[in-house]
């Protein structure tokens, strides 16, 4: 059974998940005007990379594109290849520290990562997965926080193979925490409708390296 999530207002209280994982859901925590400017640094000042995957061993180069930032030069691996974290930006830092904000009372975490995401329109999308990469913290909250284009993202238990749905929208920030890495997948659905391109930002922690 799929269900879709339409909170009319954000509950960061509220679990989003109906057992074995704590998704929270702090709304849109900036205004429009200040969404607006992070997408357009972002998207002008990110080294931005096409992403690469080992899968049934072949070497994929994604549509998406990617950047990987953290406190030091975190070795973070996943799907069959390795990214070496580049030092902060002045925008990622400032939006490391308002993401923290806006969640301290709920799960306060500082964070010492981010993995950035580009898509450029709707048909670029990612596959079902969790995030449990090597070097993660295991059990530690992921901040993940959209700009640009709305777009459908979707939780899938492990499991049961029970679906929750809900829009991402610009400058809405949701939290994953507890066990829902280790007993939810996600993916963002694709849409040849949407032409806009969409930046996700996921903080992490990462282990001592």
């Amino acid at each position: 059974m799929t269900l879709d999530l339409f909170p009319e207002t954000a509950n960061p209280h509220a679990n989003l998940l109906p057992y074995d994982g704590i998704v929270s859901d702090f709304g849109r925590i900036f205004t429009a005007a200040e969404a607006d400017r992070y997408f357009e640094i972002l998207q002008r000042d990110i080294p931005w990379r096409h992403d690469e995957a080992v899968i049934f061993g072949k070497h994929i180069i994604t549509a998406r594109e990617v950047a990987w930032y953290g406190d030091t030069s975190y070795n973070y691996g996943y799907s069959g290849a390795n990214r070496i974290a580049l030092p902060w930006s002045g925008v990622l830092h400032e939006l490391k520290n308002r993401v923290e904000a806006a969640i301290a009372d709920i799960c306060p975490t500082r964070f010492n990562s981010c993995l950035l995401n580009r898509y450029n329109n709707g048909n670029e999308g990612m596959a079902w997965h969790s995030d449990e990469g090597q070097g993660l913290v295991k059990d530690s909250a992921i901040a993940s926080l959209s700009l640009g284009a709305a777009r459908k993202f979707a939780f899938k238990h492990k499991e049961s193979k029970e679906k929750r749905e809900m829009w991402l929208e610009h400058g809405q920030l949701i939290v994953m925490h507890g066990e829902t890495q280790k007993h939810w997948l996600h993916t963002i659905l694709k849409s040849t409708r949407i032409q806009e391109p969409r930046i996700n930002l996921t903080f992490r922690v990462m282990a001592g390296q």
